[in-house]
């Protein structure tokens, strides 16, 4: 079993994470890191935890046998400072999205694995679900012809006082969900972005957005002459799209993001719709347990720090293309190695949660 701490006991821990652990057959929660003892006692006594470590206590944790991995559920702006310090201790980091908050953040953390030899590995769930595999299989087989375009939406509406609406910590649609769409799209195309463009909207009366854009909407052009474009907001209504029009014929994946999901896709041809429905899986219970084999193979995870820092790139040329309103090039790079079909994980979705 890999041991894992988490920390960080907001949101996504509680829905997410703690409950998905059980879940897994190969990891067990060994603590839970937080600023919150209170609240941070209930989740270990629901969860069946041993321990509660405050923040003063992590790194004592960190130079501890007790835990061999931790997971990350920080602010943006706390990643690189505690995935660094698990990495020096030789433990294991899966860090939430996006990586970091700066490309020197970024190749600080990749550094750190390298050196260390401990895993890093940037939490891209959906490269542990089969219909993002479906997609990815069926775009790769030749079902739409040749891939031309891709475009996606990812939206919602964000309540007042959530930190994601905070600049400080690299707050906003494009690195929370935007980096879904633009993960998507390299992966659809198996390519890294040569330029982009992008526009913002910030509406003056709404509170929610005194500090960060509400909206995105982006341009990315690709080798070969492919362009995607995405749509990503904080003040949308729910949406979650994928389109991809190939040479002959769409692929659509309607829904395509959500952990509570259940993922369908559509692949049109002229005269012929084929439909195909994805039974529900537990994308964190799927990631979680496939790090955890990567850890105990000694396998470097496919989502890596090197994944997290291409995003990264493409992520931060974005927000300058929305500031300045100029097109921003990129370095032609290689892509990495993708995805592929031994990395899926089908594992039940739990009810079993505590939201305080």
């Amino acid at each position: 079993m890999i041991r894992y701490a988490v920390v960080g006991a907001g949101w996504i821990s509680q829905e997410a994470f703690l409950p998905a652990v059980a879940t897994t057959g190969n990891s067990r929660l060994q603590a839970i890191v937080s600023g919150s003892a209170e609240a941070a006692r209930k989740l270990v006594d629901f969860h069946g935890a041993p321990e509660v470590v405050d923040y003063a206590g992590y790194d004592a944790l960190l130079a501890s046998d007790r835990i061999d991995a931790v997971y990350i559920a920080l602010p943006n702006s706390m990643h690189a400072d505690y995935t660094i310090r698990a990495l020096r201790a030789g433990k294991h980091v899966m860090v939430e999205k996006p990586l970091a908050t700066s490309m020197a953040e970024s190749e600080a953390m990749v550094a750190a694995a390298r050196d260390s030899g401990a895993f890093l590995m940037t939490a891209y769930r959906l490269h542990n679900e089969p219909g993002t595999h479906a997609m990815i299989e069926a775009v790769r087989g030749g079902a739409i012809g040749d891939a031309v375009y891709f475009a996606a939406t990812f939206g919602f509406q964000t309540q007042l006082g959530n930190h994601r609406l905070k600049a400080g910590h690299w707050g906003g649609a494009l690195p929370d969900v935007g980096v879904y769409c633009l993960n998507a799209a390299r992966h659809v195309f198996a390519a890294e972005p040569v330029a982009v463009q992008a526009m913002a909207s910030r509406p003056a009366a709404d509170p929610r957005f005194a500090e960060i854009d509400a909206s995105l909407a982006v341009t990315l052009r690709f080798p070969g002459d492919r362009l995607a474009q995405f749509f990503c907001s904080f003040g949308s209504a729910e949406t979650e799209t994928i389109r991809i029009v190939g040479s002959e014929a769409e692929l659509i994946l309607d829904p395509a993001f959500k952990f509570d999901s259940v993922l369908q896709m559509t692949i049109r041809t002229p005269g012929h719709e084929q439909r195909r429905t994805f039974r529900q899986v537990d994308h964190f219970a799927g990631q979680i347990a496939y790090f955890s084999d990567c850890i105990a193979q000694g396998v470097a995870p496919e989502a890596d720090g090197a994944e997290g820092l291409a995003d990264m790139r493409a992520l931060l040329a974005i927000d300058e293309a929305a500031r300045t309103g100029e097109t921003v090039r990129l370095a032609p790079m290689d892509f990495g190695r993708g995805i592929d079909a031994g990395m899926v994980r089908r594992l039940p979705v739990t009810d079993r949660r505590l939201l305080l």
